[in-house]
């Protein structure tokens, strides 16, 4: 398993290693990680990817032909091939503002149009193996894993479980965190960036870009029916606010405490996916 060097930047044998020169400039977003150097954006592996995820990822989207719907960086490899060296991987710079505020719709259908174009790509065996708070709010969503979540947000998760019902619905690979990595640019298709992989359906995607906007942005009032002809639409989203719920409950760490107000931020998106609308 690879580890980049959290909070530093790529040395300069990492960047003789992908042939690439200059002084690497901080990036905003993220996780305040990654930087640009040239026309390239390094990243370091997490320490939670396997380097297996890093070189199937890097395969992936080599062969992920953009089209009029969206765009993706193009990996860059090591001159000896490798996806990854000490800890960093790299990708051509993609510019753009990333959305969604004022753009829930251009960034749910460039999803639909990147999850279209990845159906045929076959289940990685790494998603087995991943245990970071996000891959085990993900198994608590779809009822393959029993967790505890922080005392903070007890109530929101026991509602969330009553209120969880059976769904029918073909898996895929699918981009599991959109909301933040679709880039706009004039004259440009969006760029979808950061990919996090899962293994579920397409619609769930959909969903998660839906309560991100409940409960972290001011989205406009349809947002929550924007894919209302999906079936178990509100099912989706009942397993989406569990995903991150679970998920915000694993990054509380020792603290055992979430931030102010987000058992209410839960229940007032709880009270949305239930009305079918959200609070404006």
């Amino acid at each position: 398993m690879s580890s980049g060097p959290s909070g530093s930047v790529p040395s300069a044998s990492v960047l003789a290693a992908f042939g690439a020169a200059g002084t690497p400039v901080p990036l905003a977003g993220g996780q305040g990680r990654s930087v640009r150097v040239g026309g390239f954006v390094f990243k370091p592996t997490d320490e939670h990817e396997h380097d297996d995820e890093v070189e199937w990822a890097t395969s992936v989207f080599e062969h992920l032909a953009s089209n009029g719907g969206f765009r993706v960086p193009k990996p860059l490899r090591a001159v000896d091939g490798r996806g990854a060296v000490e800890g960093w991987s790299a990708h051509e710079f993609l510019a753009g503002e990333p959305g969604p505020q004022g753009r829930w719709s251009d960034v749910l259908d460039a999803g639909r149009t990147f999850h279209a174009a990845v159906r045929h790509v076959p289940r990685p065996d790494f998603l087995a193996l991943r245990t970071h708070p996000w891959a085990v709010g993900d198994r608590a969503a779809w009822e393959e894993r029993e967790v505890d979540v922080i005392d903070d947000l007890v109530e929101p998760y026991a509602t969330l479980r009553e209120l969880r019902r059976p769904v029918r619905a073909t898996p895929q690979l699918i981009h599991g965190d959109l909301t933040g990595n679709v880039l706009f640019a004039a004259g440009e298709a969006p760029a979808v960036i950061d990919f996090s992989p899962y293994w579920r359906p397409p619609e769930f995607a959909d969903a998660v870009v839906v309560v991100d906007g409940l409960l972290w942005f001011d989205p406009p009032p349809h947002l929550v029916t924007s894919a209302g002809d999906a079936p178990d639409w509100q099912q989706l989203l009942i397993r989406a606010l569990i995903f991150r719920l679970v998920a915000q409950s694993g990054l509380a760490g020792t603290s055992g405490r979430s931030s102010a107000g987000e058992r209410e931020r839960y229940l007032r998106a709880i009270e949305a996916v239930v009305n079918g609308r959200a609070p404006h």
